[in-house]
């Protein structure tokens, strides 16, 4: 297969442009937050409420989503992309307000702390302090504690299915749903199929992902635990239902197929698209790739599926 046309002219239209592993830090962080704009439109909902709630490592501002007026709605918990260096609240603002909208959730970002300030494992441990905090305190956000899931976009999908993994082993929060969109960094085997044929994909290349690498470990030892590599955990059996979606043209496409594979060996439900012709983070592009809107409804649809009762 080849590049859909609709990701090829977006490529065409940024040629030349450096890949946030080449540009300073601050400037690839701006480059990623000013990227919400491919997102297309900024769609309202009723309310966007700001905080800061505690966490284990100092205040960890949130982001909430409210697409309407009604009470005891269910929670989205969302983490951003970013290689877990790059992304915050603004990066994916639009993306945000669709899936709150589409999806009938009270959608709460969190922004948690990036490498490499914040190398691992603090936005995974700012991660599971939030989902903690919004699970105890969601009737007073109007949210149904008993209506949870968790995910996202990229790093922030694997960190929402990393949450999973500890809440199960902890006891709480409870969580009914996950759902990621071209998860990275749920291992570091580069011997995939999908990291050779896509080494220099589409705004993800394995050079990118090496200097994620770089960036966010202290320690080449860290890359075997289980919270850093999820794919390695020995069992995922007592996770909650997932959706993940994966794209042909994405590097770290593998990965994703291999926790679907790995869910479903323990016997956890997974809905899973591999999208032909797109890249990594295509959703978040939705307002120039009709896929993108296509990949939104399709995990929107299971989220409100996911969380339809109360159990």
């Amino acid at each position: 297969m080849t590049l859909h046309p609709q990701v090829a002219a977006l490529i065409e239209g940024m040629a030349g442009s450096p890949g946030p592993h080449e540009l300073p830090l601050g400037e690839a962080r701006a480059f990623l937050d000013a990227g919400d704009a491919l997102a297309g439109e900024r769609e309202d909902v009723v309310e966007v409420t700001d905080r800061e709630i505690p966490g284990p490592h100092g205040p960890i501002a949130i982001r909430v989503y409210r697409p309407s007026d009604d009470t005891a709605l269910p929670i989205a918990v969302f983490l951003h992309g970013g290689g877990f260096t790059m992304g915050s609240l603004d990066s994916h603002d639009r993306v945000c307000r669709a899936l709150a909208n589409r999806s009938g959730c009270l959608v709460v970002a969190v922004d948690y702390r990036l490498a490499p300030e914040h190398r691992f494992p603090i936005g995974i441990d700012d991660s599971y302090s939030a989902t903690a905090w919004i699970a105890e305190h969601a009737a007073d956000l109007g949210g149904d504690p008993e209506r949870i899931a968790i995910g996202g976009d990229s790093g922030g999908g694997t960190f929402g299915a990393v949450v999973c993994l500890l809440a199960r082993d902890r006891g709480a929060p409870k969580i009914r749903f996950q759902y990621l969109l071209n998860p990275g960094g749920l291992d570091f085997d580069y011997s995939r199929p999908s990291c050779a044929d896509n080494a220099d994909g589409c705004f993800l290349t394995m050079d990118a992902v090496r200097w994620i690498e770089g960036q966010y470990f202290t320690d080449p030892a860290q890359k075997d635990d289980p919270r850093a590599a999820l794919n390695l955990a020995p069992d995922l059996s007592g996770l909650p239902p997932a959706v993940v979606l994966t794209a042909e043209h994405d590097p770290v496409r593998d990965q994703g197929l291999e926790y679907v594979r790995r869910l479903r060996e323990a016997g956890v439900p997974v809905q899973h698209t591999d999208y032909p012709g797109m890249i990594h983070g295509f959703v978040n592009f939705k307002g120039a790739i009709d896929d993108g809107e296509r990949g939104l409804d399709e995990l929107a649809d299971a989220i409100r599926v996911g969380l339809a009762d109360s159990a």
